[in-house]
């Protein structure tokens, strides 16, 4: 399913200190969380532990790329609103216009970049933990129609549903420069 593995987008979404008692002391390892993306709707999370900061990074990015699953992104986002939950972590996802940018905390923001979404807006709720922000985001994402199953569903062609988007931008622009034209005679 994911061929190319050169093209890969790899953002560490969390790098920490774990720290396990044992009798004769502790031992200390190094633990990352990873998202990996192919920037056109591929995504997968890793996570693993290392004495070393580069071969955790290394492992988890294996066990991402081993967790690849496909969303669906259309035009730099997404077609409708959802909401994604992971433990205690819920996040709210709502599509944007061209423009608007990623705005998001940092781990969703990264899972966002790693599939290829470039403008969305959200808000996390509940845990902050940014292991679970992460799987909370990609449930979320999963969770996504097509256009192709919304379109069958309400008993419409596919081109409805783009067209009204793209009208939609026209109009709001028409009405700003119509806005525009009607404020400078009145100075």
């Amino acid at each position: 399913m994911f061929k190319s593995a050169e093209n890969l987008v790899e953002k560490v979404v969390e790098l920490k200190r774990v720290i396990k008692v044992v009798k004769g002391g502790k031992r200390l390892k190094l633990y990352a969380c990873v998202v990996v993306g192919d920037g056109e709707g591929g995504i997968g999370v890793g996570h693993a532990k290392s004495v070393e900061v580069a071969a955790a990074i290394k492992k988890a990015i294996v066990i991402a790329k081993k967790n690849m699953v496909k969303v669906d992104v259309t035009e730099g986002t997404i077609l409708h609103q959802v909401k994604g939950k992971f433990s205690a972590s819920h996040v709210m996802l709502k599509p944007a216009l061209t423009g608007t940018g990623i705005i998001a905390s940092s781990p969703v923001r990264a899972v966002c970049e790693a599939v290829g979404i470039r403008n969305i807006l959200t808000k996390s709720l509940g845990s902050n933990n940014p292991a679970n922000l992460a799987c909370a985001t990609i449930n979320a994402l999963k969770s996504v129609r097509p256009v192709a199953v919304v379109a069958e569903m309400r008993n419409k062609p596919i081109e409805y549903f783009q067209r009204k988007k793209r009208e939609e931008v026209a109009v709001e622009h028409e009405e700003k420069t119509e806005g525009n034209t009607q404020e400078e005679p009145n100075k």
